[in-house]
């Protein structure tokens, strides 16, 4: 691919019992740790599929066999490949979405959630978004705020684990442009200047917000489907 190009990979998640054995076999000791610790099934095997899958496209890309990626996590516990750092990636899914950015020489991050109503929203913005967004999703029409509230949710995500802070970074200190979705008017002082970083959502269907952050323009995104 282009090393400007930021590839997103899209699909669903089975999570069938047939295919958890395929999955668990490539995934190295520490995610077989982490995955043993799920008390859920549903969410142990979406757990396991999701990594599988994430390792089985990564070999792809990589030309290795799956379980040879060497996974490691970086302080605030980022995933990057050790032996090829310059190529990034970031993995998401909710329920049974999933979506992986892959890109070159750049810190990237990508979240995905599913828009559905909740009863919190108002306490989430107030304490989740800057002065700036209150005021902008305030000022919307009722009908409009659940939708914008995951796409700002989906941003300021995407954003934290770029940086490889997560979400202690702290949501309120990563101000999306309201006038201009695409950029941010302040992130925190370690991250840099607010103008290096871009974001762009993702369109992966109805009911669902996405969204792509770099720590460069965005210049082309190509979508590939994932195969089950």
């Amino acid at each position: 691919m282009n090393s400007d190009t930021i590839q997103i990979w899209h699909g669903n998640i089975s999570a069938e019992d047939a295919d958890y054995p395929n999955y668990w076999r490539v995934l190295d000791a520490d995610e077989q740790a982490r995955a043993g610790k799920f008390k859920n099934d549903l969410l142990r095997n979406r757990y396991v599929e999701v990594h599988g899958r994430l390792r089985m496209l990564l070999a792809q890309i990589l030309n290795e066999l799956p379980e040879k990626i060497n996974i490691k996590t970086a302080e605030h516990g980022k995933p990057y490949l050790a032996d090829t750092p310059e190529r990034a990636f970031n993995l998401s899914h909710s329920a049974d979405a999933m979506v992986i950015a892959v890109g070159r020489n750049c810190r990237l991050g990508v979240d995905i959630e599913f828009c559905k109503p909740r009863t919190s929203l108002v306490g989430l913005v107030d304490k989740c978004f800057a002065d700036e967004e209150v005021a902008y999703w305030n000022a919307l029409p009722e009908a409009q705020q659940i939708v914008e509230f995951y796409r700002y949710w989906t941003r300021k995500e995407a954003f934290v684990k770029a940086t490889g802070h997560g979400i202690s970074l702290g949501l309120s200190l990563c101000v999306v442009n309201p006038e201009n979705p695409v950029r941010f008017l302040r992130v925190p002082a370690d991250c840099g200047e607010a103008s290096i970083w871009h974001a762009q959502d993702l369109d992966l269907g109805q009911g669902i917000c996405s969204a792509l952050v770099a720590d460069r323009d965005i210049a082309e995104v190509q979508f590939i489907e994932m195969e089950s």
